[in-house]
């Protein structure tokens, strides 16, 4: 199969080229790494040494070039940033191209948009899946491992955490694309409530929880994310009676505590633009300039840190009549097999799902990863990948 991903020289496009041309995948004729900076493509495929690699540039922007690309490969994963904006664009690019489409999410707003054009997608025979990174993506298959334990679902939530273990950083280095983290900390978030999605303030939803070491007690919170749009009204999860969906994140405690600092400054604003000698700027693009130039000027000032992050859904509903709880972790804690992946869950999972898409397993449509993709295989490709995952059930008595 051939698979261009656009934005690939990006942080998160570069774990996913590195993945789709690894030992681990399979039936990969050729990966083309499109992006604005062709520059920073060609260094990517020098660095790789891999003769299926094409280093492409591409303007977004310039719909033709952008169909006519697409046109040329199977599968086009969308590893462009959500807010920069291009979101829809590509997806109807796509579309137009006949090309199967993945992307890392939309933050629940754009992939709201995105499920209503299920039936033009399935009529013109073309598969899209939505949202398939870490969280949201492989965090929608921990959902439904944990409803496929059960016979009836009162409800499901789902919890992201990082730790970093070593000397504080004296350069913020943002754990994701700061635009994103910008929108979780700053806007309203939809929760699966009482059966209906309902707006939640930012930051809300708290909740304490004791997890497992290095973690211990952590406090999670609301955020926009894409999982609350798709897994509430799966197949296999709606038909069992869900009343309750929520998704709720801990980011490291130094990354939160600068997170809900910039946005009380106003960083936030995605709306109205600062006007500066005669020019204008987004507030948020201008803090991911300054974010980026400080970390390249003092990136030897930067201490070694150990990330542990931990995925987790639990489910509480019925089975065999008694009340069952059922939770499903997956562990990505620090191994030599990640080393140059900047976010080795969200890359790989994206990378397996563009393969899975690339093999004519997924009809057309365009579909939540929990929709279409299978449990049981997915893990193991992950498994392959040195994820660790469990899970647990316990009955009542």
């Amino acid at each position: 199969m051939k698979v261009v991903v656009l934005g690939g020289a990006g942080k998160m496009g570069k774990g996913i080229v590195r993945d789709l041309v690894s030992k681990e995948s399979k039936d990969i004729e050729k990966v083309v790494v499109a992006d604005v900076s062709v520059e920073r493509a060609r260094k990517l495929v020098e660095e790789l040494k891999d003769r299926r690699l094409e280093a492409v540039h591409l303007d977004i922007t310039d719909k033709e070039k952008t169909i006519d690309l697409l046109k040329k490969v199977d599968v086009c994963v969308n590893s462009v940033p959500t807010f920069a904006g291009y979101q829809m664009d590509i997806f109807h690019c796509c579309l137009e191209a006949k090309c199967s489409y993945l992307d890392l999410g939309g933050m629940g707003i754009y992939t709201e948009k995105q499920k209503r054009e299920h039936e033009t997608w399935a009529k013109k025979g073309v598969p899209a899946i939505l949202a398939l990174g870490s969280d949201p993506g492989m965090s929608n298959l921990l959902c439904k491992a944990v409803a496929e334990k059960l016979d009836e679902v009162d409800k499901i939530n789902l919890y992201w955490a990082a730790k970093l273990i070593g000397p504080e950083s004296p350069v913020f280095v943002p754990p994701y694309n700061i635009l994103t983290l910008l929108a979780e900390y700053g806007y309203n978030s939809k929760q699966f409530i009482d059966g209906k999605l309902v707006d939640m303030p930012p930051q809300s939803g708290k909740q304490t929880l004791v997890v497992e070491e290095p973690f211990g007690e952590m406090e999670f919170m609301h955020s926009m994310h894409s999982e609350v749009a798709t897994v509430p009204f799966a197949r296999g999860i709606k038909d069992k009676g869900i009343k309750e969906f929520t998704w709720r994140l801990h980011l490291a405690d130094e990354q939160h505590e600068v997170m809900k600092s910039l946005v009380k400054v106003g960083f936030g604003d995605f709306e109205e633009p600062l006007k500066m000698k005669g020019m204008e700027i987004l507030p948020g693009e201008f803090l991911l300039a300054l974010i980026d130039r400080n970390i390249e000027k003092k990136k030897d000032r930067i201490p070694e840190q150990t990330d542990y992050e931990i995925h987790f859904a639990i489910g509480e509903g019925k089975r065999n009549g008694k009340k069952t709880k059922a939770t499903c972790t997956l562990y990505a804690y620090p191994d030599s097999f990640f080393d140059g992946y900047n976010d080795p869950a969200t890359s790989m999972s994206a990378s397996i799902g563009a393969q899975i898409l690339g093999s004519g397993k997924v009809s057309p449509g365009v579909w939540g990863p929990e929709e279409c993709l299978d449990v049981k295989q997915f893990f193991a490709e992950l498994r392959k990948r040195h994820f660790r995952i469990t899970m647990k059930t316990e009955e009542e008595m």
